[in-house]
């Protein structure tokens, strides 16, 4: 199973295999995230699959008991929901929020970019982080930005806004090393005070 305090990017639990352990089988695969807007989580995932009965049908993360290399395994297809069994599920469902190329802003109503994906916490799937595509004329080169939801002030229907001081870029893969920028080679000096003081040798 996941390490609890693991970010995993959205995108690994899509179309990902939903087995049964009563048959051992595969009953179907995620195909669309059920985002509860209120908290930015992941509620519950619509399922596809030949052999299902209800169309939607809907995976509560409530109800997946392990997540592992064959997918999410929950106990039956029993577990599988429509969106009018419960009420709570239904008002979420019915929100249809997305994150996909949502637009953010700044407080100041500036355009930072749109969203291109997230990260969750595998235990809970609480979103925790925003990734952010710039606009081109802005970017200089850093295309993308990663907002932490602590920087989001404002979810819409249309627009998430954030805080304008603590938005990061995106980190670089590898880290460059902390060295000043206006530096001085000691080795350097002395290697030029030798020459100075060192005769010519011409008569």
């Amino acid at each position: 199973m996941y390490n609890m305090v693991m970010l995993v990017t959205s995108d690994r639990f899509l179309n990902m295999p939903v087995m049964s352990l009563q048959t051992g089988s595969e009953i179907g695969r995620t195909a669309q995230e059920i985002i509860d807007p209120r908290n930015l989580s992941v509620v519950a995932y619509e399922i596809k699959g030949k052999t299902l009965d209800q169309h939607p049908s809907l995976l509560r993360i409530a109800d997946v008991r392990e997540i592992g290399p064959l997918g999410m395994i929950v106990d039956s297809s029993d577990e599988l929901v429509s969106p009018s069994d419960i009420i709570s599920l239904k008002q979420i469902y019915e929100i249809n929020f997305s994150l996909a190329n949502k637009s953010v802003i700044d407080e100041k109503k500036r355009k930072i970019g749109h969203v291109i994906g997230y990260t969750l916490t595998a235990d809970n799937f609480i979103i925790q982080q925003l990734r952010v595509r710039r606009p081109l004329l802005r970017s200089f080169g850093d295309t993308e930005l990663l907002i932490h939801r602590s920087q989001i002030v404002k979810v819409t229907d249309d627009l998430i806004i954030v805080k304008t001081p603590e938005i990061r870029h995106k980190e670089p893969a590898v880290q460059p090393l902390n060295v000043p920028q206006n530096f001085e080679n000691p080795f350097r000096k002395t290697q030029q005070k030798e020459a100075i003081d060192q005769p010519s040798g011409r008569t």
